[in-house]
């Protein structure tokens, strides 16, 4: 009887959830021009074109916390992280509407990059701190309301562990990428995750919807000095 009164959590799920498939298109996009400016051959060259650097940061630069969060050390890295994303987002969305999606991605990658600063001087980069912060999201959300949430499809586990073991493997032995931003970014995810309102749930209160524009205008403000900074570097 408690599985009837249950929310199916995959029914109505986009398969293609539109601000995902955005960022992903815009991590591509980034992609060619690190290939085009030749910054993967050196560490010089993938900190010009915006690598998280604490000496950097120390100096003003801190635009560098989000735009390494949209530059990549090879294509396997931008590869596994686009699959990663790609689930998770499709998740998120779903769960969080495309709003507070986009509040949580920012939140989760800033707060990588936060940690990763104290985890180690740098360069780093890749969009795994924030990745992990919608797992952490997930998982938040999942927990705090498993008796209302039916979820039929447990592969996706399965696959987003995987992935979470390769990441941790890959900051151990790949240059540029950092384990303090994947702890970084689950533990903000984990805990902005916990504070979102579940739309798969119920719609959102007014009041609380007021609250997430105004959540929404700082992000975007952090976006567009991002923007700025980097394309000023």
């Amino acid at each position: 009887m408690l599985l009837s009164r249950r929310v199916d959590f995959e029914r109505r799920m986009r398969r293609l959830p539109r601000v995902t498939v955005g960022l992903i298109a815009l991590l591509a996009f980034v992609y060619t021009v690190e290939v085009a400016a030749d910054a993967l051959d050196s560490t010089h060259g993938i900190v010009a074109v915006g690598a998280l650097l604490r000496s950097a940061v120390a100096a003003g630069e801190y635009w560098r916390l989000l735009s390494a969060t949209f530059l990549h050390g090879s294509f396997d890295h931008l590869l596994g992280n686009s699959v990663a994303l790609f689930i998770l987002g499709m998740v998120c969305e779903h769960a969080f509407g495309r709003r507070q999606f986009v509040l949580l991605y920012v939140a989760s990658a800033v707060g990588g990059s936060l940690l990763s600063l104290l985890w180690s001087p740098g360069p780093s980069v890749g969009a795994s701190g924030a990745i992990f912060g919608l797992q952490g999201a997930a998982i938040a959300l999942f927990r705090g309301h498993r008796d209302r949430l039916l979820v039929r499809d447990r592969r996706i586990g399965v696959v987003l562990i995987v992935w979470a073991i390769y990441t941790v493997l890959s900051g151990l032995t790949t240059p540029w990428v950092d384990n303090g931003a994947h702890i970084g970014g689950f533990a903000a995810g984990w805990l902005v995750g916990r504070r979102l309102h579940p739309l798969v749930l119920e719609p959102m209160p007014e009041e609380r919807a007021r609250v997430l524009g105004r959540w929404l205008w700082v992000v975007w403000g952090v976006l567009a000095y991002t923007a700025v900074g980097w394309i000023a570097r």
